[in-house]
This record gives structure tokens, sequence and C-alpha cells, in this order.
């Protein structure tokens, strides 16, 4: 099943990584890129936080991830107002 569908993380990869290496939320986060695509993890922030929780009973998966809304690219030249 994939829990982050912007960077293709199946629940299998963050069972597995959370199970290795005893991460909080915020290291599952960048061992995976699960919440690092398009949306900003809007989609998916909420199941690596409580994967992180649940796997892994320890003091420091209490941190949870960061809130960070979605940036869409632009052009320089957009920004700089040059009319041409």
């Amino acid at each position: 099943m994939i829990i982050c569908r912007c960077e293709e993380v199946t629940y299998n990869d963050l069972a597995e990584t959370a199970k290795n290496y005893t991460c909080s939320a915020r290291e599952l986060k960048l061992r995976t890129r699960a919440g690092m695509g398009y949306c900003g993890g809007r989609t998916c922030r909420g199941m690596v936080d409580k994967m992180a929780t649940e796997l892994n009973r320890t003091k420091h998966s209490q941190i949870t991830l960061k809130y960070q809304p979605p940036i869409r690219p632009i052009r320089f030249e957009d920004l700089g107002g040059n009319d041409q």
C-alpha cells in the first residue's frame, strides 16, 4: 500500500525503516522521503507520525513533523516584472 503518493513510499518501506533504525518521525521522513513531495506531506504526514510512534515506543519518537505549505515553482522573469 502506498502511503506517500508523491514520493511513492509504501507502508512496507516505512515499517522496515522504522524497525531497522528505531527512528523518530522526522528521521523516518528523511530516510524514506515520505512527506517531501509536491504536496508537502498533507496526505501522508499523519500516517508517518503515527507509524513512528507506534513502531518505536521511544521518547524521541514524540517529535512530530512540521507543517509546510506546498510551493509552486515560477520563473525568475515572472518575478522581475520586465515586460518585453
